[in-house]
């Protein structure tokens, strides 16, 4: 039995999901880089018992561990404490690794010493199908910096994360006060405090994007802004506060949009209103102003207007899928043979 620590440590928070833990656990298994220990951490999970039965053929070689539910934060920092390994490796129940990511963040890690925290490109799909490369979608501007983080020119996808330990934990690990974008407020955190990050371009691994429910996207939404008001107590250059205020208010009148959108579609026009002039005190645009012009004479007429539209993006977002796959054949042949091993 081997008695000498990990290099990595693997950190799987689990929460209903029992039907993709399999397919994650065994793109960690299949990882050409060996030397990792594998930590799951059952947040309190209300399908526990088919999570652990999906979980059979692995339980003598994970970590598994249960709490109470205390949101992907809290599972995550019990998953450090726990670790062992000199660096963190994350991974979401309903993301996977292709093979040689573990390779491939341990070399970059290894080319340079005071590197602290490495990520790099993935495929994301909806679901199981395959939509583009993050970073065509997002495309990176380097260097990661506090300044490119704080821009959003540079994202960083959880599941890619390679990071040390020790740079974790003094900074404070993840905050359990927040449920949504608490890694977004870690990143901020150790690029404030000086850490080293960098990426690959390579894709190494499928994550699933979100549902795509539009009260999830606002909450999401709310909790960015909340992450950028907390990032301002901190001491920032004039150019950084200033780009910290703009995200606020901008993110403020997103909000503030996708509430009008929703309450216009449920007919709740006096809501839909009330929101759309707050997007315009926000951040004046005259789309909005003509959508609020719209709800005062004629919500009705612009209800339809605006589902018809939504029926025209849709087809055009599918001809984009198609065009931004192109080349990524490989990725998605990856992808559906790791889907298909869980």
């Amino acid at each position: 039995m081997k008695t000498t620590d990990p290099s990595v440590s693997v950190v799987i928070p689990a929460y209903r999901c029992a039907r993709s833990i399999g397919v994650a656990l065994e793109s960690v298994f299949s990882q050409t880089f060996g030397d990792f220990e594998v930590v799951v951490i059952n947040d309190g999970s209300d399908d526990t018992a088919q999570l652990e039965q999906a979980m059979t053929r692995y339980k003598q070689r994970i970590h598994y561990s249960k709490q109470k539910n205390s949101g992907p934060s809290g599972a995550r920092n019990r998953g450090i404490r726990q670790a062992r390994g000199r660096y963190i490796a994350f991974l979401d129940s309903d993301d996977f690794w292709f093979p040689r990511h573990l390779e491939n963040q341990m070399k970059l890690l290894s080319s340079d010493p005071a590197l602290k925290l490495v990520y790099s490109n993935l495929l994301v799909l909806h679901g199981n199908t395959p939509i583009g490369a993050a970073f065509d979608l997002a495309p990176q501007i380097p260097p990661v910096t506090l300044d490119s983080l704080l821009r959003e020119d540079c994202r960083i996808g959880t599941s890619s994360v390679v990071v040390s330990r020790q740079a974790l934990t003094s900074v404070g690990l993840f905050d359990e006060s927040l449920r949504r974008c608490e890694d977004f407020d870690l990143w901020l955190r150790l690029a404030y405090h000086g850490a080293r990050i960098t990426y690959s371009p390579e894709i190494q691994l499928g994550h699933r994007a979100g549902n795509g429910l539009s009260s999830d996207l606002m909450w999401m939404k709310r909790a960015r802004i909340a992450v950028y008001e907390k990032i301002s107590n901190r001491r920032l250059t004039s150019e950084q506060r200033q780009v910290v205020n703009q995200k606020i208010d901008l993110g403020e009148a997103e909000y503030q949009v996708d509430l009008a959108k929703s309450s216009l579609l449920t007919q709740n026009y006096s809501k839909a209103l009330y929101a759309a002039r707050k997007a315009t005190h926000t951040v004046p645009s005259w789309k909005l102003q003509v959508a609020v012009r719209g709800l005062q004479a004629a919500p009705g007429l612009l209800l339809h207007s605006y589902r018809a539209y939504t029926h025209l993006l849709k087809a055009r977002n599918r001809g984009r899928v198609l065009r931004r796959m192109k080349g990524l054949e490989v990725y998605a042949e990856l992808a559906s043979q790791a889907m298909s091993n869980g």
